[in-house]
């Protein structure tokens, strides 16, 4: 799909992706439904919970150095702000840089959704850029604003040639999408349309789209054999590297949910390659994602030597944790990223995957093909029960209590606590980086290995605590209240 930096409003995910939040059935199934065109969002009779896009774009965006995030809306959505404060902070401290960007919301009020608030939005987009000066400025809207018609567009042309640096509209109003995920495109097409700049000059360097760059330095380390230099995204960087992100080697990303449409746009726009392989997770992951950097930058020689000789190293240290780790079974609950990535790496530990849940599923990426880890699952003949239901606890719980697995797995630390009250030893997935490359997928396959080893804090609590769930709820089918084609 055509990427139109012209127009500051994007697509949801649903439109552009076919991405839906309901579904139970396997992985086949819902392969074979993507392929034919017959898949359709299924919705609820009941939902337990989910997440605002608003958190995922501006959460994003906040995360670059000395900008403005200025949230237009009523207070109460300015509630993301101090989350992403003290994350933004923390990973600037760890990195011992200084990052002062700024987030504001305009306090609308009963009257302003009423009259409108363009006038104040003006004043208060002058007086953020006087008094912080920041080095870009983010308007973005809220569900009030949307549902109002607040004209953030016009306001910030309007300002556009009071203000040194770039202003951008940023259109996240948290209705306009079930899946959270069409934050994280928000905040690349903002990147895109207001500070990419054309390329002047090629660089040796690799656009690295990531959450927390927890393994920066590290990756930094491993692209020096390759002559390369990673510039991670969004946390931590600055406009001027934005800026250049049209002259890079690459584009790549730790999770394709997360980095699919900056990869794809750079790569339209611009010209600059997008990695589209399976994560970089596990062994055949990390391989065959290092192994396309290498021939898209011209370096396979010293990729392959590179892991040559890091699998004399871990290779073995694997193999035989592998041993112990052969016949667990279990169940996962992560974005559709990580779903079937994990699912893979399980698979490769000799872990069987008895049902998967994705917090929702894109029956296509930005350029048309089925996401890469659904297809390398599909080319392996790997199937599974799989369900899609967008951080529905109560389906988690009905899942774990009929299959009883050895293991759940999670990117949700909510969900994990429940699967521990219920009795199942759970691995929370919290950091991006936990199953990359060789030596963290050996150190995750020792994290399982712990976890299952000593089951006695699940067991104990398990008798301590009463769950909300009745052995009714228990005995029903886990799809008994989806609804066809009204997601």
């Amino acid at each position: 799909m055509a990427i139109n930096l012209s127009n500051s409003n994007l697509a949801t995910r649903e439109t552009r992706l076919g991405s839906i939040t309901g579904y139970v059935g396997d992985l086949h199934d819902l392969a074979s439904q993507s392929k034919c065109g017959s898949l359709k969002g299924c919705g609820r009779c009941f939902s337990q919970s989910s997440t605002c896009l608003s958190g995922c774009a501006l959460g994003q965006l906040g995360g670059i150095r000395d900008v403005a995030v200025i949230h237009h809306g009523p207070s109460g959505c300015s509630a993301t702000a101090s989350s992403q404060y003290i994350i933004t902070n923390q990973v600037a401290a760890k990195r011992g840089v200084v990052n002062k960007s700024v987030y504001i919301g305009t306090d609308m009020n009963e009257n302003d959704t009423i009259f409108g608030s363009t006038e104040a939005l003006a004043d208060i987009i002058v007086e953020v850029n006087r008094r912080y000066q920041p080095k870009a400025i983010f308007v973005s809207s809220s569900c009030a604003t949307g549902i109002i018609g607040e004209d953030i567009d016009s306001v910030v042309d309007d300002v556009k040639d009071q203000i040194p640096v770039p202003v951008i509209a940023v259109h996240c109003e948290g209705f306009k999408s079930r899946i959270w995920a069409t934050g994280f495109d928000i905040s690349d097409h903002a990147v895109l349309s207001g500070i990419v700049k054309p390329p002047e000059q090629k660089r040796n360097t690799v656009n690295f789209k990531n959450f927390f760059e927890s393994a920066r330095n590290e990756i930094i380390e491993m692209f020096k054999n390759f002559d390369l230099e990673p510039i991670f995204l969004y946390a931590n960087a600055t406009v001027e590297e934005l800026e250049h992100l049209s002259e890079s080697v690459a584009t790549t990303c730790i999770c394709g949910v997360l980095g699919n449409y900056l990869g794809n746009g750079l790569e339209e726009l611009y010209g600059v390659p997008y990695i589209r392989t399976i994560n970089p997770l596990g062994i055949v992951g990390f391989e065959t994602w290092l192994r396309e950097i290498g021939r898209v930058a011209g370096k396979q020689l010293e990729v392959e030597h590179y892991i040559e000789e890091q699998r004399k190293i871990y290779i073995p240290q694997i193999e035989a944790v592998k041993k112990e780790l052969k016949g667990l079974k279990a169940v996962l609950g992560m974005g559709p990223g990580y779903t079937f990535e994990v699912t893979r790496v399980l698979n490769e530990l000799g872990i069987e995957v008895v049902w998967a849940l994705a917090w929702h599923y894109d029956k296509k990426y930005e350029n048309g093909d089925v996401p890469p880890a659904m297809s390398y699952l599909l080319d392996n003949e790997i199937n599974f029960e799989a369900s899609v239901a967008d951080q529905q606890n109560f389906e988690v719980m009905n899942i774990l209590n009929k299959y009883r697995p050895d293991l759940y797995l999670s990117r949700h630390p909510g969900s994990t606590v429940w699967a521990i009250k219920q009795g199942t030893p759970a691995v929370y997935v919290a950091d991006e980086y936990m199953i990359f490359g060789y030596k963290h997928t050996l150190e995750f396959a020792h994290t399982v290995l712990d976890t299952i080893r000593n089951r006695s804090f699940e067991q104990n609590l398990a008798k301590r605590v009463k769950l909300p769930y009745t052995d009714w709820w228990y005995k029903q089918d886990v799809g008994s209240f989806l609804e066809e084609g009204i997601g």
